[in-house]
């Protein structure tokens, strides 16, 4: 992978930003995808974030490689920290947790003033992400699940306008995503297999454990087997 040939995953991610808007990639590694849409004109800016030394100076050197210094700030710090206030119009998070992901968008939410779009990829925790989506009044508008080289990464992309997709099966269309579910491709079939088996598998090693924690343990993992049941198997 490169800035001029990304992964099938981050290809899927550009897709979904729009023409002429202002980026920021928070966790940027290498700056593949800023330099990549820089490279073809997508963008008019770009920012690229970074927390760590190492990814930081990567992502420097190939923007300087691709020619794109004028067009691509990268910046270091930690999540949204690294933004302006209303700065970016368009805010990519891909290939972390869930958790780690609505957790830069809560400590930095005041920074998403003018951010019209949220593109996200994580690599687990879906759930965690649209339940955050869905508080703060960003409207998912669009899914995708896909498999690359043995994983299974979902994006999901959050509007601030337009129409809420959930109908009052909103349990069952938070934790599998209400346009994932209407469309079961075989990525979808396969993650979903997985986590019903080890779901199982849990609740079978759960069986002589005690205590107040196991036991909510218990009935979510209970509570997701039957909406699997009724909705996927």
């Amino acid at each position: 992978m490169n800035s001029e040939k990304l992964s099938k995953r981050l290809e899927r991610v550009a897709s979904y930003v729009p023409q002429n808007s202002i980026l920021a990639d928070i966790g940027s590694d290498h700056a593949y995808l800023p330099c990549f849409l820089g490279l073809k004109k997508v963008i008019k800016k770009g920012i690229a974030g970074e927390i760590t030394d190492g990814p930081f100076l990567s992502a420097k050197e190939q923007v300087t490689l691709d020619g794109l210094n004028d067009m691509i700030e990268v910046r270091k710090g930690d999540g949204l920290s690294v933004l302006e206030t209303g700065e970016a119009e368009v805010v990519t998070i891909c290939g972390m947790g869930g958790s780690l992901i609505t957790s830069i968008l809560e400590k930095g939410k005041e920074k998403l003033g003018n951010t019209e779009r949220l593109i996200l990829q994580p690599n687990i925790g879906s759930r965690t992400v649209r339940n955050w989506l869905l508080k703060e009044d960003w409207v998912l508008s669009e899914e995708e699940i896909l498999k690359e080289d043995g994983k299974i990464y979902e994006i999901l992309i959050a509007d601030r306008a337009g129409n809420q997709p959930y109908t009052s099966n909103m349990d069952a269309e938070i934790l599998f995503g209400p346009f994932l579910l209407k469309n079961q491709n075989e990525a979808f079939k396969e993650k979903w297999t997985g986590e019903v088996k080890q779901w199982k598998t849990i609740l079978n090693q759960m069986e002589n454990s005690q205590g107040t924690a196991s036991e909510d343990k218990r009935k979510e993992i209970e509570k997701n087997l039957r909406l699997a049941e009724e909705w996927i198997l």
